[in-house]
């Protein structure tokens, strides 16, 4: 697949076929996933590729509290758990997460009901001794050491797109970050950064939506004029 089709059409997926995925192929994802860049060339990712079923079902039990907490949370029109946000409003539709859960419990669950199904279950950590996160000591939220771990998943998710597959990275279960660290036998220095789902996708993938080039990008300043496409 050439690169300009490939980072415009690799959207999210979460619904795949029951095929497996040979250890092989997932092998050499993660093989191709490596030369991906880190800060210092630290290479600071772990991954556990969870295979034994009772702890992909511990882990999407782990998993689902979250899941529901953000849908309510998004259901009253707020971003969950967004560095700037209302928070007193945000406690308060996240008190709806118990009736999300219950109307779930009444259908056949979607992805995350069936995380434990999914034909390759990987779980991405940062080790924190590679991680040059230079907005360590500011009063705000940090953000910087994710620069030298996300880029690896996305060209995991590349990698996986070049062999006809799927995927996404979901980042729920780091809110019970404890016991999933305790289920996986995590040390101190590692962090859970996210769970990643890969498999053949059930259906294609449909056309991906974006804002324009001018929706986020300005000129000399961020109060600045947009950054246009030059004229003909």
């Amino acid at each position: 697949m050439e690169l300009q089709e490939a980072l415009r059409s690799s959207g999210a997926v979460r619904d795949f076929t029951d095929e497996a995925i040979p250890d092989e192929t997932v092998w050499r994802l993660l093989d191709t996933a490596r030369f991906a860049p880190s800060g210092g060339n630290r290479q600071g990712w772990r991954v556990v590729v969870v295979k034994d079923s009772a702890i992909r079902a511990r882990l999407r039990d782990l998993y689902l509290p979250a899941w529901y907490e953000y849908l309510a949370i998004s259901s009253a029109g707020l971003v969950p758990w967004a560095p700037v946000t209302d928070r007193k409003a945000e406690a308060e539709a996240a008190r709806r997460a118990p009736e999300v859960a219950e109307a779930a419990g009444r259908g056949e669950g979607g992805f995350a009901e069936n995380l434990d199904t999914v034909p390759v279950l990987l779980v991405l950590l940062a080790d924190f001794r590679a991680l040059a996160a230079v907005d360590r000591d500011f009063d705000r939220y940090t953000l910087v050491g994710g620069a030298s771990i996300y880029p690896f998943a996305w060209s995991l998710l590349l990698a996986a797109r070049d062999e006809g597959l799927g995927g996404v990275l979901t980042t729920m279960a780091v809110r019970a970050e404890p016991q999933v660290k305790e289920l996986l036998g995590v040390g101190p220095e590692l962090a859970v950064a996210g769970v990643m789902a890969l498999g053949r996708p059930a259906r294609r993938a449909t056309r991906l939506k974006r804002g324009a080039v001018e929706s986020f990008a300005t000129v000399n300043r961020a109060d600045g004029p947009a950054f246009t496409a030059p004229g003909p």
